[in-house]
């Protein structure tokens, strides 16, 4: 079944440990059948990514930067076209 999940960027390597999970939430395509439908699918989407931009910035720096250097790491380990897929 189709989902949606947004989370915060995880701190530490192990995604399972820290990572907030704002919204997890099967998807239908009747969830875009209408203007109406999507329009709420979409206003859920944003409200939990806001929600992931504001618990991602209440970190402490030190935290940030740590997942800053291991974004970085990962995306020099995974070729272009990869990366290009899962963005």
């Amino acid at each position: 079944m189709p989902r949606i999940i947004v989370t915060t960027d995880p701190i530490s390597p192990n995604l399972n440990d820290d990572a907030a999970v704002l919204l997890d939430e099967h998807v239908h395509s009747v969830h875009l059948s209408t203007d109406h439908a999507a329009a709420q699918l979409v206003e859920r989407l944003a409200w939990a990514v806001g929600d992931a931009e504001r618990a991602e910035h209440a970190r402490p720096r030190s935290d940030r930067r740590a997942r800053q250097r291991q974004s970085a790491r990962i995306r020099r380990a995974v070729p272009y076209t990869q990366q290009a897929i899962s963005a």
